[in-house]
């Protein structure tokens, strides 16, 4: 391959962190954003290690606030359903 198309672009997760924060956890899907944008600037430039980095901090972070979001709504449901009887 010809000079800068050998280079691997890094996903961003970004519909993914924008999910998380209206629906699941807010502060970790801010944070997901943040990142996610983060590897998408960093692709656009070339930087594919920074790219690559903060690629891997958003997926972990929309993971957890994800997990943190089931855990929520079950949790919620658990109680709402225990208010009913």
């Amino acid at each position: 391959m010809e000079g800068g198309q050998n280079r691997s672009v890094a996903p961003s997760y970004l519909g993914w962190s924008i999910f998380n924060t209206l629906c699941c956890c807010l502060p970790l899907g801010i944070a997901a954003i943040v990142c996610s944008c983060k590897a998408q600037n960093a692709n656009a430039i070339g930087e594919s290690a920074i790219a690559k980095d903060a690629s891997r901090t958003a997926k972990i972070l929309n993971v957890i606030g994800l997990v943190c979001g089931i855990i929520l709504i079950i949790i919620f449901i658990a109680l709402k359903a225990t208010q009913m009887k």
